[in-house]
């Protein structure tokens, strides 16, 4: 299996659900009421423990890297005249819903590597042109 790359947010997010899962485990008996729900928590716990023997936790770059988009990026782009931003996350913690877009969706592969000023053109069912504006690294990583 390939990194899992987690913010340190992300990667104590994983091992809290890893234990919480484990102590379900315990407190459920094989009766058959609970079997489907016992499988169910088992394959969980297995998946949740091999995401966590391959995560690793993203980094800040030092800081004559900042200038350039990659995973852990706080970037605000100008799409159609209006700014959006958004962090550059592993597809394992990305939430659109809370501005955290994949390094492996369309926008967050287009906009790694890049810089303040380039423009990205994202051709999903429509082209759409991406003009990044501002690049951080939030000390909450």
């Amino acid at each position: 299996m390939e990194v899992i790359y987690l913010t340190k947010q992300g990667l104590k997010g994983l091992k809290k659900e890893w234990e919480r899962t484990r102590e379900k485990i315990k407190k459920i008996t094989e009766n058959r009421d609970r079997k489907e729900e016992l499988d169910w928590l088992r394959e969980r716990e297995a998946e949740l423990k091999n995401n966590l023997r391959n995560a690793k936790e993203i980094k800040i770059p030092p800081r004559n890297k900042r200038d350039i988009v990659n995973l852990g990026a706080r970037v605000m782009v100008e799409v159609d005249g209006q700014t959006d931003e958004f962090d550059i996350v592993d597809s394992l913690e990305a939430d659109p819903s809370f501005g955290k877009i994949s390094n492996q969706s369309p926008v967050g592969k287009a906009l790694l590597g890049k810089r303040v000023g380039e423009k990205v053109i994202v051709s999903t069912p429509f082209k759409t042109v991406y003009i990044i504006k501002k690049i951080t690294y939030p000390l909450r990583l």
